[in-house]
């Protein structure tokens, strides 16, 4: 068995992950009374999915969408094992997590687009645009809600911290049955 960690995630990846988990957090916070501060926290998250896209196509090995999205048949292949408590354990993302990744990005870009329209004149006071940013917001939290406990129920069933690997970058390499 293999007991060698090697570096899955690579400082990019690292960054933009906790970032995210700032900015987000502090766009949160903000949303009430700190216009200011809910705008630049807004801003600074868009240009982090940016180049975070850019990364997912030119990045390293374990960072590019070709090697974390899966289709369909793999994604419900590996949602059965979950179930079933035998679905495999992969070095970088698995099925699930790969889709949770785009699925956090579009609605992170959504929110930054609804939020950006509130600040034309032609959305201005526009409740429709409005509660479309609050719900995305809503729904983000959820997504972030469904990928901590993924991560965290992951990393337990795998005997891995996977916190702790998005701070260091590294994981425990592949053994007999892991997925590459």
């Amino acid at each position: 068995m293999a007991t060698d960690r090697i570096k899955v995630w690579d400082p990019l990846v690292r960054v933009f992950h906790w970032s995210v988990v700032a900015g987000v957090a502090s766009a949160w916070l903000s949303a009430e009374g700190f216009r200011s501060l809910h705008l630049w926290a807004g801003y600074a998250v868009v240009v982090l999915v940016s180049l975070r896209v850019a990364w997912g196509l030119v990045g390293s090995r374990y960072a590019r969408f070709t090697q974390f999205v899966r289709g369909g048949p793999s994604v419900w292949a590996y949602g059965r094992g979950v179930w079933r408590n035998s679905a495999p354990r992969y070095v970088g993302h698995n099925p699930l997590g790969g889709w949770m990744v785009l699925a956090l990005l579009l609605t992170l870009a959504a929110l930054g687009i609804t939020g950006w329209m509130m600040s034309l004149d032609a959305f201005f006071g526009d409740d429709t645009v409005e509660a479309l940013h609050k719900g995305l917001a809503n729904g983000l939290l959820g997504l972030v809600a469904l990928h901590v406990s993924g991560a965290l129920l992951t990393g337990w069933k795998h005997g891995e911290n996977l916190v702790a690997a998005m701070f260091s970058g590294r994981k425990r390499g592949p053994e007999p049955g892991d997925i590459d």
